[in-house]
């Protein structure tokens, strides 16, 4: 099938990338030249593993193309997907300026039946909201349907997560779109679920919400365990062994960032507040996140006392591993509350160097050499838990000549380990080790 897929942005160029590689003829339309122009040459833009290689194949097999014209990108498209960025304003509603410039530019090129479907994350009544505009714009109704298709990627493991999806929520209420939607996703082979608009809009801010509020009870119950000298990991495993409660998200931390938690519950927050619902349990999880990211910080200080002139090497910058994306890391705020109390930072991270210096203001030093970030420390932050990290030789870090000092937003490291080797290692929810 002839797809057109408006926006490349992670959800935009996964999503053509994987409905390429299934079959169908993509078309991806970006309004930024420079970018189309990377894309056509199989750049990506994004650091996402797989993503590249599947760009090169199916653009050398005529499946993928690229192009910053609306005109040549949705002619011929029997399915139109939405994927530009819905970013939060300052009061945490969601912005959908990208999105209605998009629709209106869709209801130009309508000639003949096309489905539309929204991708992009998009408040409850967004899509019945989108076929008023197509019609106020005097398009025939028989020409078109609308679709919610929310999206449920993670960063760093996206494309795997669209082959290997738990589900597809295709909300319609056209039997159409929905017959169309089943032919298009059917050789992923991933069971599909069919609801309406309304309800297929919350179902993405809903599990977000509920993701999100997993990560802060289980950094709640982290702290908690601190103060009763009990072991998160113990609590966490213990919890996750009953299956109505799981252990994925259990992990205790410095809390969520990226694109996605932070502004769906403050979104969802601000849903609620239109229908005049006070979502207080999901205002305490936002508050418990803010709070969590400055942990490290707070037993820092309680070790040192003060921070001023203190050499630290912050290990980790992305918000996750496997991604380059800054977006509500928890490193800005950590390293901007370790600058202000006049510490000495030499920040390390394998790929989100560049996109780090764009978010962090500030005098601080990059290197993409771990061994160089180490070097002349008084002691470790790790932010980010990737597997350069968490594989390290620990006991070139520490000697009988310098002992280092770790504070693990991550817990990277077995306390037995960390204890043999006689490191001073505090992290989140366990005990001080050789402290």
């Amino acid at each position: 099938m002839r797809i057109s897929v408006i926006g490349t942005g992670y959800v935009g160029l996964v999503t053509g990338v994987c409905l390429a590689e299934i079959g169908h003829t993509v078309t991806c339309v970006d309004v930024d030249s420079f970018k189309i122009k990377m894309l056509k040459e199989a750049k990506s833009p994004i650091y996402e593993p797989l993503l590249e290689d599947l760009m090169l194949k199916n653009i050398s097999n005529g499946k993928l193309y690229f192009t910053d014209s609306y005109c040549e990108g949705i002619n011929d498209a029997k399915a139109i997907y939405i994927a530009v960025g819905t970013p939060p304003k300052d009061d945490g509603t969601v912005n959908l300026e990208y999105l209605d410039g998009v629709v209106n530019t869709i209801s130009e090129h309508i000639s003949e039946y096309t489905v539309i479907i929204t991708k992009s994350t998009v408040p409850v009544g967004t899509n019945k909201r989108i076929m008023e505009c197509i019609l106020q714009k005097k398009v025939d109704r028989s020409l078109f349907d609308i679709v919610s298709n929310p999206e449920f990627l993670r960063e760093g493991s996206a494309v795997q997560d669209t082959f290997k999806a738990d589900r597809i929520v295709i909300g319609t209420d056209s039997e159409k779109a929905a017959k169309l939607m089943e032919e298009i996703n059917g050789p992923f082979e991933v069971p599909i679920f069919k609801t309406d608009l309304q309800s297929a809009e919350l179902i993405k801010y809903a599990s977000n919400a509920f993701l999100a509020t997993k990560i802060s009870f289980i950094n709640e119950i982290a702290n908690l365990s601190e103060k009763l000298n009990a072991n998160i990991e113990d609590v966490s495993r213990g919890m996750g062994l009953d299956k109505r409660i799981g252990s994925s998200f259990l992990n205790a931390g410095i809390g969520y960032g990226g694109s996605c938690f932070p502004k769906d519950t403050k979104a969802l927050v601000q849903i609620a507040g239109n229908v005049r619902h006070e979502f207080e349990l999901l205002k305490s999880v936002i508050n418990v996140n803010n709070n969590q990211q400055l942990v490290l910080v707070s037993k820092a200080k309680k070790r040192f006392g003060s921070l001023n002139g203190l050499n630290i090497a912050v290990l980790g910058l992305a918000f996750k591993p496997n991604t380059d994306d800054m977006r509500e890391a928890a490193s800005i705020k950590i390293i901007q509350q370790l600058l202000e109390e006049g510490a000495n930072i030499v920040a390390y991270d394998p790929v989100a160097i560049n996109k780090a210096r764009e978010h962090i203001s500030g005098n601080l030093q990059y290197t993409t050499d771990l061994k160089a970030a180490v070097n002349n420390s008084d002691c470790i932050f790790i932010l980010t838990e990737w597997d350069e990290i968490k594989n390290v030789n620990l006991s070139e870090w520490n000697s009988s000549q310098r002992k280092i000092i770790i504070f693990d937003g991550r817990n990277c490291y077995p306390l037995d380990k960390v204890r043999l080797l006689g490191i001073e290692y505090h992290s989140i929810g366990r005990p001080i080790i050789n402290g």
